[in-house]
């Protein structure tokens, strides 16, 4: 039986919650965080240690479809990801990773350090050509560094509430203290309008550089605008999570558009 995420993750569909942590906090007041807490920085490889941390924490307290899973169903839906996204792992000069979980949401997220994870119930309204370019876009917050620039904020935002007025705290400290809560927040980071403008962009780049139809990028978010738009009646996870990112028929537009200039990118 699919389980629902141990972790409530609003990625791919844009603009998630913010953390409790972060409230209304701007740039720059993120950036007077690095400085009021003086011992406390983050590096490139601290992000990356944290996302690593956090996805291994992920994939131990849910289920993940593996390609020798006893169960079929499971089985297969680590076939078809591995035959969909198998030839994209190294793409972009980047080394890409990538897992099914068995689970009811219908989402994908990807992380800093190159961890992708699509969610089975995803996989089960996507074609595979849609599903590739969600994926795409989900490369395209790890190539643009959206990921490790919302981790940066998420631990200097933590490191706030922990370390303010103290010589001492790491990331690996933030983790360690508590790697469940610290991987949700990591997992649901949110990103802007531009970012998630950004990422469609970089996945429509995706599929064109690689020979696909970018109208499956079009495609793809219709179905979470239909379930937008049924939302009010149906209370499943899906719908209600669509309900709460009303711009998928912009997304929708602003694809089409570029399809019907003929941009390659």
């Amino acid at each position: 039986m699919k389980k629902i995420l141990l972790t409530a993750v609003l990625v791919f569909l844009g603009m998630a919650t913010a953390q409790a942590q972060l409230g209304k906090l701007g740039a720059k007041k993120i950036d007077a965080l690095s400085t009021a807490v003086a011992a406390f920085t983050v590096s490139d490889t601290e992000i990356q240690q944290s996302a690593t941390a956090a996805i291994k924490w992920m994939d131990e307290n849910n289920q993940v479809c593996e390609l020798n899973s006893k169960q079929k169903d499971m089985r297969e839906y680590a076939e078809r990801l591995e035959r969909i996204f198998g030839p994209y792992k190294n793409y972009d000069g980047l080394t890409l990773n990538y897992k099914v979980y068995y689970v009811t949401d219908i989402n994908a997220f990807a992380c800093a350090d190159g961890s992708v994870r699509v969610f089975s119930s995803l996989m089960d309204i996507m074609t595979d050509d849609e599903l590739l370019a969600i994926i795409g876009h989900e490369i395209g917050h790890v190539k643009l560094e959206h990921t490790k620039n919302a981790y940066k904020q998420i631990l200097l935002a933590e490191a706030a509430t922990k370390y303010v007025g103290s010589t001492k705290g790491t990331a690996a400290d933030l983790m360690n203290s508590d790697l469940g809560g610290m991987s949700e927040k990591l997992m649901s980071a949110s990103f802007s309008r531009k970012q998630e403008t950004d990422s469609d962009d970089y996945s429509y780049k995706f599929l064109v550089g690689n020979g696909k139809n970018p109208q499956a990028l079009a495609d793809g978010f219709q179905k979470f605008a239909d379930m937008e738009k049924e939302g009010g009646a149906d209370k499943s996870l899906g719908a209600k999570m669509a309900s709460s990112h009303p711009d998928s028929e912009k997304r929708v537009k602003r694809v089409l558009d570029k399809i019907k200039k003929g941009d390659k990118k």
